[in-house]
């Protein structure tokens, strides 16, 4: 792996976050770096667009973070 640049960190090192469920109130963990996740009480699906990301335009970004992370950046950003 290639030294890292400061503006990937956010991405290798992902946190969670707290929301709230729209349909049934139910408090739902999603890291930093999904796109979406399920309620675990009433099975509604929650989504949220990722912002731009180096891992979409860096000739560099496979070797930084890695093939899967790369691909699954990309996967989302073409929803």
């Amino acid at each position: 792996m290639k030294e890292h640049c400061p503006g990937s960190r956010e991405i290798r090192q992902p946190w969670p976050e707290e929301i709230r469920c729209r349909k049934c109130g139910a408090a739902l963990e999603i890291w930093s770096d999904e796109t979406e996740t399920l309620c675990k009480e009433c099975g509604a699906l929650h989504a949220r667009p990722l912002g731009p990301s180096c891992a979409e335009w860096c000739a560099s970004a496979r070797e930084c973070l890695g093939a899967d992370v790369v691909d699954k950046i990309k996967k989302s950003a073409k929803r």
